[in-house]
């Protein structure tokens, strides 16, 4: 039986303010040592439910933020994280787990809430629904039959995620205080939690549904300001609708960002 961990920083335990996810900043090491500590107790926890294989991807900011030598060295590393956004997930996984999740863009009381880039994007649609990171992740998995069995991150976050899966485990790590900080619950209490969830969620894996929206999808992606969509109007199969916001179709679940098109 196979898992497949997808990771973000945002929500990890913690981590309760924008600079300490700063890379430049003296205590960026220390959000990372938090990440793989988490990480560890998702992972042990998918272990001591009989879990065989347990692949875990860096996904925060394209990657480079693990510290392999305190990984658990019966994971394995995912060398394809820097090449798709779902790196090498297939079909042959039981169940995918998201660690560190943050809820998406415009979520009031959400740690960092946002929907890929903070900057740029605005608001993200799949065949009228709002999405987030979360559901965007749990779609693409649905490609490969793939479900969400457990999801951590603020409250906000773990609050989406049972709007778009279930059954699903939810860890919240901690609560956040408008988007700029969070207030983390005992960090060692959360470890214990995710690792007990964890297992927990192996059992759902006969009962949890894939995401699998209706095709043909309809996106829609609603940009902060006119130039930032200027540049992606001009992607293979795009229409665009107004200054903001550009469309496309497609039946592919992975075709879910423009560049991907």
């Amino acid at each position: 039986m196979k898992i497949y961990i997808h990771t973000d920083l945002e929500g990890i335990a913690g981590i309760d303010n924008a600079s300490q996810m700063d890379q430049k900043s003296p205590v960026y090491q220390d959000s990372c040592s938090k990440l793989m500590l988490e990480l560890n107790a998702a992972a042990a926890g998918a272990f001591d439910a009989g879990a065989t294989h347990v692949a875990v991807l860096d996904s925060h900011g394209g990657g480079g933020n693990f510290i392999l030598e305190q990984l658990d060295k019966r994971c394995w590393n995912d060398p394809k994280s820097n090449k798709k956004w779902w790196g090498a997930l297939d079909e042959s996984y039981a169940g995918s787990f998201f660690i560190g999740a943050h809820a998406m863009a415009g979520t009031i009381n959400g740690f960092l809430d946002h929907t890929q880039s903070s900057t740029s994007w605005y608001n993200y649609y799949v065949n009228g629904r709002k999405f987030g990171e979360l559901a965007q992740w749990g779609m693409v998995a649905g490609a490969y039959n793939v479900p969400m069995l457990l999801v951590t991150g603020d409250e906000a976050a773990c609050a989406e995620a049972r709007e778009f899966f279930n059954p699903v485990e939810t860890v919240a790590v901690k609560q956040g205080m408008g988007r700029q900080s969070a207030s983390s619950y005992p960090i060692e209490e959360s470890y214990a939690k995710i690792r007990a969830a964890a297992a927990r969620a192996v059992s759902l894996i006969p009962k949890a549904s894939p995401l699998k929206p209706i095709t043909p999808m309809e996106f829609i992606l609603e940009f902060q300001r006119s130039d930032y969509c200027d540049a992606a109007c001009n992607s293979k199969g795009v229409e665009r609708l107004d200054a903001r916001t550009i469309r496309w179709v497609s039946n592919d679940p992975r075709k879910l960002f423009p560049g991907y098109l």
